[in-house]
């Protein structure tokens, strides 16, 4: 298992030839003709989870708890088919790139194989479920709590998110081959925001014993986790630069939790506070740090769609501090962060229709290429 981790890892600074042997591409050439099911894995679903968190914060913004001062009122403004159409249009990336990972997976399982091996591309199996809670959550024509389908959608959800811990952070904490100290990178916690997701969609449904459950779970490896990448141990120390917005993942584990923790304990309380605070100040850590950045930031790729996520999550959390915490403060600090967050994800779905070619990996940007020694797992 070794052998194929550090094959993997080795694969990453570029690209290596296809499975026929005759395509080579550097990091000059031009998009990689490669197929559509070898390039599209499991990262593809930053897009998701970015439409989907966006979906999320709107329908927050326009509901009638919202301070009237800040937001509301605006977003009371515009047309309900304006919200329509976003989460039409979440819904509608969801399910093409649900569909096309199935293909993958049916077509090119090798490459899925490969992906589940590697300490980032693991992490991002959860990404399509966490994407479906969040649209579960924003949907308007289901009440949590009060519709059938709401219910039985959220096991649909959740349970391969339970399953996917059971592997993972098994791995973690037993003598596995996968122990936490080798594999910790920022990645590493779509696995607790996963967690904290599904709890907060189950205490929306009134599980709090569910949501309980699963806030624990995930707050503990957070912990941990937030503790091992301080550490800087050999797992943080191997993502490559293209990777680096994926370090505003940060904010979006601290900010889910105090959303999470504010829909259990019924209300934006201290413990929230303080998450919301800690995801204020990792915020504040990274912007001051563009140099941090720089090298993604060269030219377009997928990776860039990390950086609206973590902001919409922030957003959603300042709102609901906002609703706490009456003042000019709390209310501008909202304002601030749900533009911003708006203004990203608008700019990245620019780029996204202006320069789709980008989109499909190439060398460095592109951490889940298998090499053509990785056998099969036993």
């Amino acid at each position: 298992m070794e052998d194929k981790e550090q094959q993997l890892s080795i694969s990453i600074p570029v690209i290596s030839a296809s499975p026929s042997g005759d395509v080579d591409l550097d990091a000059c050439s031009l998009p990689p003709k490669v197929s559509i099911l070898t390039g599209i894995h499991a990262g593809y679903f930053r897009i998701s989870l970015s439409l989907c968190g966006q979906a999320l914060l709107w329908k927050t913004l326009s509901e009638p708890g919202t301070d009237a001062r800040a937001l509301r009122h605006v977003v009371r403004m515009l047309p309900s088919a304006a919200f329509v159409l976003l989460w039409s249009v979440a819904l509608a990336s969801l399910v093409l790139l649900c569909a096309l990972y199935a293909c993958r997976c049916l077509f090119k399982f090798r490459h899925v194989q490969a992906e589940f091996l590697h300490h980032v591309g693991v992490n991002y199996l959860f990404a399509p479920w966490i994407s479906w809670l969040l649209l579960l959550q924003s949907a308007f024509f289901l009440r949590p709590g009060s519709s059938a389908a709401y219910d039985a959608l959220w096991w649909v959800f959740s349970v391969p998110i339970v399953v996917l811990d059971l592997k993972i952070y098994g791995q973690w904490f037993t003598k596995g081959k996968r122990f936490l100290s080798a594999v910790a990178n920022p990645t590493s916690q779509m696995t607790v925001i996963a967690n904290l997701v599904g709890a907060r969609a189950a205490a929306k449904m009134g599980r709090e014993e569910v949501a309980t459950c699963m806030f624990a779970v995930g707050i503990a490896h957070y912990l941990v986790l937030f503790v091992t990448l301080y550490q800087r141990f050999e797992g943080s120390n191997s993502l490559p630069a293209m990777l680096r917005p994926v370090f505003f993942l940060f904010i979006a584990a601290s900010s889910t939790a105090s959303l999470a923790w504010s829909s259990i304990s019924g209300s934006f309380d201290t413990a929230s506070k303080m998450l919301f605070y800690l995801s204020l100040f990792l915020l504040a850590s990274l912007v001051s740090r563009p140099a941090l950045f720089r090298r993604s930031m060269r030219r377009f790729s997928i990776t860039w769609w990390a950086y609206s996520f973590p902001l919409s999550m922030v957003a959603l959390a300042a709102t609901e501090y906002a609703q706490e915490v009456k003042g000019a403060v709390p209310n501008a600090l909202m304002l601030l962060l749900a533009v911003l967050s708006v203004l990203v994800i608008v700019v990245l779905m620019g780029f996204t229709a202006v320069k789709t070619g980008d989109l499909l990996p190439r060398g460095d940007d592109d951490p889940f290429v298998p090499s053509n020694q990785i056998a099969p797992a036993a």
